[in-house]
């Protein structure tokens, strides 16, 4: 891929989170992942490539942009890309006013990306210091004392990220039976994840069941900044199962490494923030203006580039959705 594509990619994440910050408390999640998902959409067909979603909105018959398998790109011939798509990920995060959700996309070469089901999956992701130390089957304490002898801390340091659920009480009191220290989401654990690579934000290793899609997406930021993910499908019922199934996936034992989910040579990533968290500030307005932080990754070179970027409203092109800001009176109608 040209190197120039990182900043057209970053200019469609910036606008699913422009769309979508608006909705920030609402109470009205599909609205904000509406506004996303037809922004975002709308960005693409304006960069020269030939894109084929694998991680989307859902089968065509459940999502009318975005689908697995629809066609994005302004139709060019070259080059042929997978698509990897997470407009908003963390729709009730936004609708709530939470942290942490983020407009998110990964692509690379054709066929590199596992076109996962829509199910549950089980994870355990660290940055680059302690790749190739961890082990989906080992134990949550030989994990924890793994991670910390790579990263040469005390084990009462680790820093563990987990999802608030009820399915992990039993993991969250082993983590806490070892001595190391929990940050709980709510929502949204490709944040985690990436932040797991990013040694800034003192986040060293996920552990838990999320999304098997956001797994695809972690996979593809950290082929990018050197960590590590492994992953295991986890069915919540036979419908999972079949799904499972129509993807071609028959072994629901099989362990999923990095470059099981995210191969080829060169990976792109694109996140920005929509709402202020530990990765990434949330989307700020002023007057007519706003401002958008990002993150553009890329594993070819291994280059992280950090994006303030400061958007005129007003200005934007016509796909952005007037009925969210009105131009004449430089106000948001909700």
């Amino acid at each position: 891929m040209k190197r120039e594509l990182a900043l057209e990619f970053v200019r469609v994440t910036e606008a699913a989170a422009l769309a979508a910050a608006p909705w920030m408390g609402k109470g009205c999640k599909n609205c904000a992942d509406q506004a996303a998902v037809d922004t975002m959409r709308a960005v693409f067909d304006t960069i020269q490539i030939n894109g084929t979603v694998v991680i989307g909105e859902g089968e065509k018959d459940e999502a009318p942009r975005l689908y697995i398998g629809e066609e994005i790109g302004d139709g060019s011939s070259s080059p042929q890309l997978d698509i990897a798509v997470d407009p908003l990920e963390g729709t009730t995060l936004v609708a709530k006013g939470l942290p942490n959700a983020l407009a998110v996309l990964a692509v690379a070469e054709r066929g590199s990306f596992l076109q996962a089901p829509d199910t549950y999956m089980k994870k355990i992701a660290v940055g680059p210091e302690a790749s190739g130390r961890i082990n989906l089957d080992a134990s949550v304490e030989d994990n924890l004392r793994a991670v910390a002898g790579a990263l040469n801390k005390s084990i009462k340091d680790i820093t563990v990220i987990v999802l608030d659920r009820p399915r992990h009480d039993d993991l969250i009191a082993r983590i806490r039976e070892v001595g190391a220290r929990i940050k709980l989401i709510s929502d949204g654990d490709v944040a985690g994840g990436i932040a797991t690579g990013l040694e800034e934000k003192d986040v060293d290793i996920l552990m838990g069941i999320g999304g098997a899609t956001e797994g695809v997406l972690t996979a593809a930021a950290l082929r990018c900044l050197g960590g590590e993910i492994q992953a295991r499908l986890m069915p919540r019922n036979e419908a999972d199962r079949e799904k499972a199934r129509s993807f071609g996936i028959t072994d629901l034992d099989k362990i999923y490494y990095t470059d099981d989910l995210a191969r080829g040579n060169d990976v792109m990533f694109a996140v920005t923030g929509i709402t202020g968290g530990d990765l990434l500030e949330g989307v700020r307005y002023s007057v007519n203006h706003a401002t958008t932080h990002s993150l553009v990754l890329r594993s070819k070179t291994g280059t992280i580039r950090k994006i303030n970027s400061r958007h005129t409203i007003t200005k934007k092109p016509d796909y952005f959705p007037r009925n969210i800001f009105n131009p004449r009176n430089n106000k948001y109608n909700i």
